[in-house]
């Protein structure tokens, strides 16, 4: 039996088919384009940062969030209790992107893990601090005097140069600052007693020791102020980074987060909301090169 009446059906049906597809087609080329992805991809719409808890957490919740809000992204935050996760989060695909690290402890988390992150655009940090504990000022050090101070490498050697540049130990001369150890330390006159802990921990650490070395991050969540701090370390090699899967790099939204965190209204709201952090160089911070710490610690 022949189906003549059929054929005019089934070219129309096919005609209305791929004029549909064409359109949805076009929409997502348009979209794509948009947002500076290749032609058939769609749009990243969804972003997720991960932080720690406090200062770096607060300024996604009140000002980026917000931002990136506006150019129809949805953003998500979670915040971790430590400097382990994050990482490892990242390069699992729970999140997109983390800020709460400085370049040296990113570079030798990401070799020991073998991760392939990078990083993106530094972000305000507050620098680490020396804290009261049971004593209160510089001038009680004492023999045998207690100091609690973060247990990571990267931040341990920052506590390490913070005590060599107030003469309380003296480091090995010509040492890498960034990686110093207690195999470092060429005199220890004072006795002091160095108290490893993770950083969470040491501003509870304070009713214990004389003194705690604490990150900035975590002395400011803890409801501290940097300008309490007795001693603040010089250096600007310190300041933090995000990091981002290096398959991302050049992604728009990785462009738009990087407009969002350089952006006028952020540095505005930066400088009033955290005083006394070091910013990021591109907002004009003359950073202290490696190799001038280096000289510092070598004096």
């Amino acid at each position: 039996m022949q189906l003549s009446w059929f054929k005019p059906l089934f070219a129309t049906a096919l005609a209305l088919t791929l004029t549909a597809c064409g359109g949805q087609q076009q929409a997502t080329d348009a979209a794509s384009a948009a947002s500076g992805s290749p032609a058939g991809v769609l749009a990243k719409t969804e972003i997720v940062f991960g932080t720690t808890a406090g200062d770096f957490g607060d300024m996604v919740k009140e000002q980026i969030k917000p931002a990136l809000e506006q150019k129809g992204y949805t953003v998500k935050l979670i915040e971790f209790s430590d400097y382990v996760r994050p990482n490892l989060a990242l390069a699992d695909g729970e999140i997109d992107i983390n800020v709460f690290q400085h370049k040296p402890y990113l570079d030798n988390f990401k070799a020991e893990h073998k991760l392939n992150i990078t990083e993106a655009f530094q972000v305000p940090t507050a620098p680490l601090g020396l804290y009261t504990g049971k004593l209160t000022s510089l001038n009680e050090v004492k023999d045998g005097v207690s100091v609690s101070a973060p247990n990571d490498p990267s931040n341990f050697a920052r506590a390490l140069v913070m005590m060599n540049e107030l003469g309380w130990l003296k480091l090995k001369d010509n040492i890498d600052p960034l990686r110093a150890s207690k195999n470092d330390i060429a005199e220890n006159p004072k006795g002091i007693k160095i108290v490893e802990l993770e950083a969470a921990q040491l501003p509870r650490s304070r009713a214990d020791v004389d003194f705690a070395v604490i990150n900035g991050n975590y002395a400011t969540s803890s409801g501290m102020k940097l300008t309490d701090a007795l001693f603040q370390e010089p250096s600007y090699a310190y300041v933090n980074w995000s990091a981002i899967r290096t398959a991302d790099k050049d992604t728009q939204w990785v462009k738009d987060i990087t407009e969002a965190y350089n952006s006028d209204d952020f540095k505005a709201y930066a400088n009033q909301r955290f005083p006394g952090y070091k910013y990021p160089a591109v907002w004009g911070e003359q950073a202290q090169t490696g190799e001038a710490a280096k000289a510092s610690v070598a004096q």
